[in-house]
């Protein structure tokens, strides 16, 4: 991506499957925001509308795939993979191909991926962490048979490995210049590597397709949201942003490590997920915060916090203490990974609809809290389990939602806000 915007196209990009941190490493490279593309989360026809959308007033559209090309959502009926996106867009295929422990083999694994599913168009290669030239020459003549392009050869590098933490790599917002910095650098070793114009004509080749535009929200009134931000909470998706000011939220953003109160005249609260957990000494030892989110949320302001907002309003978090606005929540770090989607349906009336309504989302953390909660029954295909908090003001859960193809979530939580100002006459006019 950052490759071919240097070289003056206009790049749009967009992950396949449920992800925070790889696309705020794309919004560096391209200037645009990095968009998400989950069959599971949005369906079908809305993840083809929000590939049409992400490509307005550019060039170019690159998606990086999620895990190997075929691993799907793992849900029954739902595929979800790179493959399956890729047969949605019509799109051609690039495999970049680990090639460090191999030679000749390189050629029976793109045999593989190549012929494993016809209807996916595996246009190239390019090949990763390669040791030398004489290297690149085992590799490329293994790979000439099958008529697969070698698009580009990209040389082992210590320089171009990057920092990685316990869920991916360090997202960029902790470190914004030096990732730019890194950024720019893997920019230019792929123009130096890679075949930039034999990649622009590959996508140029693709069909085009008319979609009709991404559900919208409706307009239901002017409430000022109160927005986490900052480097523990960086995890929330630009789409659900994007349709809440539709519906009518004014964000306005303040940092929870060193703003020492909520923003005024706000009657809502977002708290999306991100790394309490580095940060816990410096969020815990905010009291004055802290004491504001207690007293604002437990006297009704309207709260939604996703995974890390919901261990930041807890009572601690590896015993330290919290916003203790969930009273008795008590989260703890482990060694062990939670990850998968989930369909959800509260159990009793909340900001997003009465008792039955049906949510989807996904985890992703290592840490739990006890006790669980009791407000959301949730299910995947290999169990079902209670958890989160559900009351008519406030929503906390590890549940990540992307709220693409269910705008009316946003609509609902807007108005629930708005219903704060009509009770408090704390609203815009």
């Amino acid at each position: 991506m950052a490759a071919l915007a240097a070289s003056g196209l206009r790049v749009a990009s967009a992950k396949v499957g449920p992800d925070f941190i790889d696309p705020s490493y794309h919004a560096l490279a391209t200037g645009r925001p990095g968009r998400s593309l989950d069959v599971f989360l949005a369906g079908e026809d809305v993840v083809r509308r929000q590939a049409a959308r992400a490509t307005r007033d550019a060039d170019v559209l690159v998606v990086e795939g999620v895990m190997g090309l075929f691993d799907g959502a793992g849900e029954p009926g739902i595929d979800g993979s790179t493959a399956a996106v890729s047969r949605l867009l019509d799109a051609p295929v690039v495999l970049v191909v680990d090639a460090s422990a191999m030679s000749g083999s390189v050629a029976a694994l793109v045999h593989g991926f190549t012929h494993f599913d016809p209807s996916v168009h595996v246009a190239g290669v390019i090949l990763n962490r390669v040791a030398s030239e004489g290297h690149a020459t085992l590799l490329t003549e293994a790979l000439a048979p099958l008529g697969v392009p070698v698009l580009g050869v990209i040389r082992r590098a210590d320089e171009l490995v990057w920092r990685e933490r316990h869920l991916g790599l360090v997202p960029a917002v902790e470190a914004p210049e030096a990732t730019r910095d890194f950024v720019a650098r893997l920019g230019a070793a792929i123009g130096q590597g890679v075949d930039l114009a034999a990649l622009e004509a590959l996508a140029r080749r693709a069909p085009a397709h008319e979609v009709e535009d991404v559900p919208h929200a409706r307009f239901v009134g002017r409430a000022r949201v109160a927005l986490c931000v900052g480097p523990a909470f960086s995890f929330v998706y630009p789409e659900n942003l994007e349709l809440l000011a539709e519906a009518g939220a004014e964000f306005v953003e303040f940092d929870p490590l060193v703003d020492e109160a909520l923003p005024a005249n706000c009657t809502a609260l977002y708290a999306g997920g991100g790394f309490p957990e580095v940060y816990a000494t410096a969020l815990g030892q905010n009291h004055r915060l802290l004491a504001d989110v207690r007293a604002r949320v437990r006297a009704g302001l309207v709260t939604w916090a996703e995974c890390g907002g919901f261990l930041w309003l807890g009572a601690s978090l590896d015993e330290t203490p919290m916003a203790g606005v969930l009273d008795g929540f008590h989260a703890t770090m482990t060694d062990r990974l939670t990850l998968g989607y989930r369909r959800a349906s509260t159990r009793g009336p909340g900001i997003f609809g009465p008792a039955g309504t049906q949510l989807r989302g996904h985890e992703f953390h290592r840490s739990t809290v006890t006790p669980a909660g009791e407000g959301l029954e949730l299910t995947s295909r290999f169990g079902s389990n209670l958890g989160g908090v559900n009351t008519p003001t406030v929503f906390a859960s590890y549940l990540h939602q992307h709220l693409a193809a269910t705008p009316e979530l946003a609509e609902r939580f807007v108005a629930a806000a708005l219903a704060v100002n009509d009770r408090h006459g704390t609203g815009q006019a």
